[in-house]
């Protein structure tokens, strides 16, 4: 009888522990990554007050959160952002510098996902991933699963879209912000049929003439930003028909159109439908409605974060419905910068002023020919960038490291600027923690020869365009990287911990190999 219930036991404790390791060598049936356009961990705290439980609490309670995540590189937008999410690399590896940069074949500012050789779908724009230069979290997952693994990407936005997407997808969706139709590439095949249909009936260009944006809770409520107004606001896109789709996409109302965007897909599409791992990356946004200021618009942020936390609540039923939140593993995140700084007013007598590049690129031109004779030595200038020319450079057999040096010091002469970097040292020069994070977002083949560093307060003045106006602050911003779902077990972590980490640990969980440009370990203990 001993002998038998010592077999019995044995029996069982095997079975239980075989059982066991199947279950966490299961991959999830859908992986879900979810960037938040310039999300703030500080907001998301400050605000908590004015959420419901099913939101963002919900994450906080059941999530792994790092509250404390960063970027390996400096001067992050969306697009570096996103690239950087997807790939694991920064933008010295993966190519993603920028949302535009300057082409030095034509010395034109480009779009990091223009591409002439695809048409559109519901849209004049021609796109393509071709110019990020490494595979992504999908990409891999297209691989390992020969195909068979469906990725899609749903976003407001163009480059985050495709990016999110890579190279490899099945399909990425944007709105058209000419038409309020949701659009796409060639790139990626023909427009799905459901695609059409949802256009034709449901697309919110069928709706936004009703559609008014007044906030969630009394006014009194909003008590968590210095607000300059005393009355309350009201918008209603349609009274501006000429923009009446870019102001949506800057408006919190976006994001329940990407989640009714979303639930189409799901619905007509075979994603997370079979036990082959599938992928679906969407953008939500959280910034500010129309390049207004926070000091401009203090009510409609902190609404804007009310009415996100809901739509992630309306997320995660819905997926929880339709797939069941233990089959899928969500990993949300932001881009970590923040648009429509403006500058301290004059009462304050904070240090500020104008910095004109146009002027520098001008004055460094003329330096260089008292120097080194007749000659157009500057080629272009964008972006707080300096391109010199090359080839007249060769001609005159002049040493190029030595033009960028003499260069370098006579920009730190000029009013505004802080440091101004040469691309030798940016390459090869000493290393320190903020040098790397600026080698980390130079790429040798679309950054300029002189990177200048404008002093904190300054604003950076565009002549060409205005809108590209930018208030210089380098104070940090403070972002999360949350896991959920999968039976991930609740914790709060206020370690600091990169961005890069997200790739390979996603590719950890779906049991893939990362992308072929990450080179930070997996974070193996989420489980």
């Amino acid at each position: 009888m001993k002998g038998l219930i010592t077999s019995i036991i044995t029996v069982l404790t095997f079975t239980s522990i075989q059982a066991q390791a199947e279950t966490q060598s299961q991959a999830p049936k859908l992986v879900i990554g979810i960037t938040i356009d310039q999300l703030r961990t500080d907001y998301l705290e400050n605000f908590a007050p004015l959420y419901g439980e099913k939101g963002f609490k919900r994450l906080w309670r059941e999530g792994v959160v790092y509250s404390n995540a960063e970027y390996s590189f400096n001067n992050t937008d969306r697009s570096s952002a996103v690239a950087a999410i997807y790939t694991g690399a920064s933008p010295a590896v993966n190519g993603i510098v920028a949302n535009r940069w300057l082409d030095l074949s034509t010395l034109r500012p480009i779009n990091c996902v223009d591409d002439a050789n695809y048409m559109g779908n519901y849209t004049e724009e021609s796109t393509s991933p071709a110019l990020l230069l490494t595979s992504t979290i999908s990409d891999e997952l297209r691989i390992a699963t020969r195909n068979r693994g469906l990725i899609y990407s749903v976003s407001p936005f163009r480059d985050a879209a495709v990016l999110s997407a890579g190279h490899s997808a099945n399909g990425a969706f944007w709105l058209n912000q000419n038409t309020g139709k949701w659009c796409g590439t060639t790139y990626y095949g023909s427009s799905p049929w459901w695609l059409n249909q949802y256009n034709d009936k449901s697309a919110v260009d069928l709706r936004i003439a009703n559609m008014v944006w007044t906030p969630v809770h009394p006014k009194e409520k909003y008590i968590y930003l210095p607000e300059w107004k005393d009355v309350s606001f009201k918008y209603k896109f349609e009274d501006d028909r000429k923009n009446k789709f870019r102001r949506l996409v800057t408006s919190p109302y976006i994001n329940d159109e990407v989640n009714a965007f979303t639930n189409e897909l799901i619905d007509k599409s075979e994603i997370g439908k079979d036990n082959i791992t599938d992928m679906l990356s969407l953008t939500y946004y959280a910034g500010n409605y129309m390049n207004k200021t926070v000091q401009e618009a203090a009510t409609e942020i902190q609404d804007t974060y009310v009415r996100l936390d809901q739509s992630i609540a309306e997320l995660l039923e819905m997926v929880d419905k339709k797939i069941g939140l233990d089959n899928v593993l969500f990993f949300i995140t932001s881009t970590g910068y923040v648009d429509s700084e403006s500058a301290d007013l004059g009462i304050y007598r904070i240090p500020t002023g104008d910095f004109h590049l146009n002027r520098c690129a001008a004055l460094l031109n003329m330096y260089l020919m008292a120097i080194y004779g007749e000659g157009k030595y500057v080629d272009a200038h964008f972006d707080q960038q300096i391109y010199l020319n090359h080839k007249l450079i060769e001609q005159k057999n002049l040493i190029l490291s030595d033009i960028q040096n003499k260069s370098a010091d006579f920009l730190m002469q000029f009013s505004g600027v802080n440091t101004a970097y040469p691309a030798q040292r940016i390459l090869s020069g000493s290393w320190s923690p903020e040098m790397q994070k600026i080698r980390n977002g130079y790429h040798r083949k679309r950054s300029g020869d002189l990177l200048i560093s404008v002093l904190p307060g300054w604003n950076i003045v565009n002549e060409s365009n205005p809108t590209y106006n930018k208030v210089v602050r380098d104070g940090y911003i403070p972002m999360p990287i949350i896991f959920f779902g999968n039976s991930i077990v609740g914790e709060q972590i206020n370690t600091p911990v990169s961005v890069d980490r997200i790739a390979p640990t996603v590719a950890h969980y779906m049991r893939i190999r990362a992308p072929n440009g990450s080179k930070e370990a997996p974070i193996t203990t989420l489980k």
